[in-house]
């Protein structure tokens, strides 16, 4: 144990010497000099690829987002693309407005362009769909953006898009791991200003998005929160260009802060974030309510009902835009539209109506794009049920909460104007294909080892029922660490281990066909109930 702290110290003293960022060094140095436990964690391995790139803590050491993980990264990723064929071409940087965005931007750039790449950086912070958008817009080899979505206000991160504005998959980021595992020290990697700045980024993307909307209508009051991110100002502008003028921001959330200081966690799926929105939409007399997430990537809608507002679910949005897609969609004849394995299952049924293809993939824009012939032909619409939508996928390849938001915004105001709104054609949805009632559940752990635990115990001994329902189980190893469980009624529950947090998710549904809707409701939420039941007391070893 002894030795172990000794080479722990030794470590953090070498990263120190060879760190860039003087206020780094000085913050791990104190952590030396106090013999702190904490160094084990600091020094236990810089942080790995996971969906999209990095995500961390912003802190000093090896495992944290820090300038000198930022440059050795940077330097990984240039030899890896160097490596083949891509040295010398056009890389896009941008950042949001989170701690140590600004830095972190200005080192990759820096690195990249002394490694030879012709290197355009986004001229202020902005929304993570602008920087997708430009990658494909200059035909860029990569583009990185600084952002850790909507995660917690100590993280930061670095999202990481290939040509065609693309994320990277297996063997990529394996590839790209050694090569930044092969990188000298921090201090060494060279870095240069020569660069220039992508002053059109916004304003290409402006102009694509309010070319959106299928219909005419366009009188429609809508509330808007950026929850303290980048999105709010290009989200008004981006829905004035639409035709959308009635729109109210929540004033104490429209500016960029890194702290997230009126939300306790700044993601539009958490219970209690969106309270500030749907006061004021009910305020102003809003016909519909929009959260973006920090990076604006994600959108939640926010509807009136019964006299008050509810927040939709990221399914629900989901088949409300499929559905506006296909029937405003000139040609069909190759279309295709993709979800994921725990979304709900009525996009499959909208898209035998419409005669178009049908996907369901691993979770993650990274698979959803690729969906279909692995490449994405043909492909009109894909959504996750975390609130990412990519409603324009020649635009821009992954989800996008400002497109999201024009597109809802104009399905809304076309149903306005038939005197019609968002929870009634859910409800005509749900009598043509299905009642589908969708719930999850997450088991927070604070041992990391329990979650292969439980998912061992559970392949060892797979359940033969589920909320007295007879159900089938399919092990998806290899391809992906998930068990999808069946059974009659619709019923389906896929269990896997979180990609970006210590929990073991379940993402549960039953499907009811539809009588009498609010009978069908009633049996629905039942049914659910009992399945929540039976799937806790499963993995919990009950």
């Amino acid at each position: 144990m002894e030795t172990s702290r000794t080479d722990v110290r030794a470590a953090a003293r070498r990263w120190i010497a060879e760190d860039v960022d003087p206020r780094a060094q000085a913050e791990l140095q104190q952590l030396v000099d106090a013999d702190s436990p904490e160094l084990a964690d600091r020094m236990s391995g810089m942080p790995r690829f996971g969906t999209a790139g990095l995500r961390a803590a912003v802190r000093a050491g090896a495992n944290g987002m820090n300038r000198a993980v930022v440059v050795r990264t940077t330097a990984g990723v240039a030899e890896w693309l160097s490596a083949h064929g891509h040295g010398g071409g056009v890389v896009v940087v941008g950042r949001d407005a989170r701690h140590g965005s600004a830095d972190f931007a200005a080192d990759t750039a820096g690195v990249l362009a002394a490694a030879g790449f012709d290197v355009r950086v986004l001229p202020e912070a902005l929304p993570t769909p602008v920087l997708a958008h430009a990658v494909r817009a200059l035909d860029a080899v990569a583009g990185i953006q600084i952002t850790a979505s909507h995660n917690p206000p100590q993280d930061n991160g670095y999202k990481l898009y290939l040509r065609g504005g693309i994320h990277l998959v297996d063997p990529t980021d394996s590839e790209i791991e050694a090569a930044v595992a092969a990188t000298p020290a921090a201090n060494s990697v060279p870095r240069t200003e020569n660069w220039s700045i992508h002053e059109s980024a916004l304003e290409d993307y402006l102009a694509r998005v309010a070319t959106l909307p299928r219909g005419s209508a366009r009188e429609l009051r809508i509330a808007a929160t950026a929850l303290h991110g980048v999105g709010a100002q290009p989200l008004r502008e981006a829905l004035r260009r639409a035709g959308f003028e009635d729109v109210h921001l929540v004033a104490s959330q429209a500016d960029p802060d890194p702290d997230f200081p009126t939300v306790g966690f700044p993601n539009p799926e958490e219970p209690g974030t969106t309270d500030a929105l749907l006061a004021l939409a009910a305020e102003v007399g809003a016909d519909l309510a929009v959260a973006l997430d920090p990076d604006a990537d994600r959108c939640a809608l926010g509807v009136p009902v019964d006299g008050g507002w509810r927040m939709l679910r990221g399914d629900e949005t989901g088949v409300l835009l499929a559905r506006h897609i296909l029937s405003t969609l000139d040609d069909k004849a190759d279309a295709l539209v993709a979800t994921t394995i725990v979304s709900a299952t009525m996009l499959r049924s909208i898209a035998a109506e419409f005669g178009v293809r049908y996907d369901e993939t691993l979770t993650g824009f990274k698979w959803l794009v690729r969906a279909g012939d692995g490449a994405g032909t043909g492909l009109v619409y894909a959504y996750e049920e975390a609130l990412g939508h990519c409603v324009d996928p020649d635009f821009v390849r992954d989800k996008d909460g400002i497109s999201t938001a024009v597109l809802a915004s104009d399905l809304a105001a076309t149903l306005k104007a038939a005197g019609r709104s968002l929870p009634e054609l859910l409800d005509e949805l749900s009598t043509a294909h299905g009642l589908h009632e969708t719930g999850q559940i997450s088991v927070r752990v604070s041992d990391l080892a329990e979650i292969p635990r439980t998912m061992r115990r559970l392949r060892a001994r797979p359940p033969a029922e589920l909320a007295e329902t007879p159900v089938n189980v399919e092990d998806l190893l290899p391809r992906t660490d998930a068990l999808v469980i069946t059974g009659a009624g619709g019923l389906r529950v896929v269990i896997r281990p979180s990609g970006t947090e210590p929990k073991l998710k379940c993402y549960l549904q039953v499907v009811e066909q539809v009588d009498e809707l609010p009978a069908a409701k009633r049996r629905a939420a039942d049914r659910l109930a009992a399945l929540e039941r039976a799937v806790s007391e499963l993995v919990r070893g009950g």
